[in-house]
């Protein structure tokens, strides 16, 4: 099957070529069949003050192009520079398969794809950085 499938929870809210849309008091299926539409889940949505690490970074790109507010060629240079850098940092196989998808993705012009693949960093990107603080604070 082509295309996107939306699974929402009751009054999940999502962002569908700018407009706000908010589901019903059950939970729905959506399939999104118009290729590259601009779609965000809103629960999902990362606010411009919590950009302060690199994956927040590169999924905030990926985010400004769902939202519409940046075109994908402009932003898909700057992304899959991210990704490189991300790349040197994640170095684990699973990190790495997610930064390949991420990466195939994003060629694919699935941008949403790409946006799934790279919020998988975050948790250990967090890990990491949590890591960092707690050996950085004893010698």
């Amino acid at each position: 099957m082509s295309g996107l499938v939306l699974k929402l929870g009751p009054k999940e809210r999502v962002l569908v070529n700018g407009a706000v849309i908010e589901n019903g008091d059950r939970r729905a299926r959506l399939a999104i069949v118009t290729p590259n539409a601009h779609i965000l889940r809103l629960r999902d949505a990362i606010h411009p003050e919590e950009v302060t690490t690199p994956v927040r970074r590169v999924c905030y790109i990926a985010q400004l192009v769902l939202s519409g507010d940046t075109e994908l060629d402009e932003a898909r240079p700057q992304l899959l520079r991210g990704m490189e850098q991300l790349s040197q940092v994640f170095t684990d196989p699973d990190s790495r398969a997610q930064l390949s998808r991420a990466t195939e993705h994003l060629l694919e012009d699935q941008v949403y794809q790409a946006l799934k693949a790279l919020r998988c960093l975050l948790p250990r990107e967090e890990r990491l950085l949590a890591a960092g603080r707690s050996s950085g604070s004893h010698p």
